[in-house]
């Protein structure tokens, strides 16, 4: 599994934060340092569930999120087939999900999808030579 830069800041700055505090309890008077430990303890093993939960809590809101836009597209273009896929990488929005459809394999549609009525196209990227308006599935929202 590969890390991401900003993961391994996270993970590192928590681990220096924890031996820190396991330090400051080994070092507190006799009557504090069993909780202090106690304290230390609790808060390593409340961030290794952190740590350990959170890939799985974005797999599953990108399983529902695709699920929404599959649904949307499906209402929107019938008969269509296309790719729901994400961007890879902490820097990127969760809720912008890539869609390649398959007549049209070289436009790329982004939509933002918030829940199940929340769903709108926000960026698209056109081959060379082509404006947004030519494509097959381009959406135009006027702006208010």
């Amino acid at each position: 599994m590969e890390l991401h830069p900003i993961t391994v800041i996270e993970i590192l700055a928590s681990s220096i934060f924890i031996i820190a505090l396991f330090v400051i309890a080994i070092f507190l008077p006799k009557r504090l340092r069993k909780m202090g430990l106690y304290i230390a303890s609790l808060l390593m093993l409340l961030l290794l569930i952190f740590f350990a939960v959170r890939p799985f809590v974005h797999k599953y809101q990108f399983s529902q999120k695709k699920e929404y836009l599959h649904h949307y597209l499906v209402e929107k273009y019938p008969n269509e087939r296309w790719e729901i896929t994400k961007l890879e990488g902490r820097q990127y929005n969760r809720n912008y999900l890539q869609v390649k459809f398959e007549n049209e394999s070289e436009w790329i549609y982004m939509y933002l999808v918030k829940d199940k009525k929340k769903i709108y196209q926000v960026v698209w990227s056109p081959p060379d030579g082509k404006y947004p308006k030519e494509g097959l599935h381009y959406e135009h929202t006027d702006s208010k």
